[in-house]
């Protein structure tokens, strides 16, 4: 990161999927894709894509691998499907094009959950590496968006630094 005019700019590249049979249907208004977008565009990262899918597994699966194997992301934030609902597939899509998994990140989210709720223990949430790219799904709330986001804001730059190969290590010195 740089600094410009005293603002933080990122030069991270962030792509939001948002999972909703609903939402896809035109339903319900998906507002979780926008909280997620509002919160990183705000952190200097560049949104540059946006899409609202349905609870697919295939399409799901298809969109991540399209956007990191062609490398046109370094992150992509999930939201939705991460419930117990027989329709709620974004983990398994998610696994099923893992290069490898960062349960690091999603453990830390579903531990700092539990200061809000004891639903916190419901979510199947991973985070993933494929290629460069950073996979990391989110619940569908908007609020909860805002606050796995919150914990994990600062050390998103550290994670991504490392795995284009512009960090080394993550021992404090």
């Amino acid at each position: 990161m740089h600094e410009n005019q005293g603002r933080q700019i990122n030069r991270y590249r962030v792509a939001v999927i948002a999972a909703s049979d609903k939402g896809a249907r035109g339903e319900r208004q998906d507002e979780s894709g926008p909280a997620i977008a509002a919160f990183m565009t705000a952190r200097g990262y560049a949104v540059t894509h946006t899409v609202l899918l349905p609870d697919d597994e295939v399409l799901l699966q298809d969109e991540m691998r399209r956007l990191a194997d062609a490398g046109l992301t370094d992150l992509i934030l999930t939201t939705g499907g991460t419930g117990f609902s027989p329709r709620d597939r974004t983990p398994e899509a998610t696994l099923a094009i893992a290069d490898r998994t960062a349960p690091g990140i999603a453990e830390a989210m579903r531990m700092h959950s539990f200061q809000f709720t004891k639903r916190a223990m419901l979510s199947r949430a991973v985070s993933v590496l494929r290629k460069q790219t950073l996979i990391i799904n989110l619940p569908g709330s908007p609020q909860a968006v805002r606050e796995h986001l919150d914990f994990i804001a600062d050390e998103l730059p550290h994670a991504l630094a490392i795995l284009r190969g512009d960090a080394e290590e993550c021992g404090r010195h």
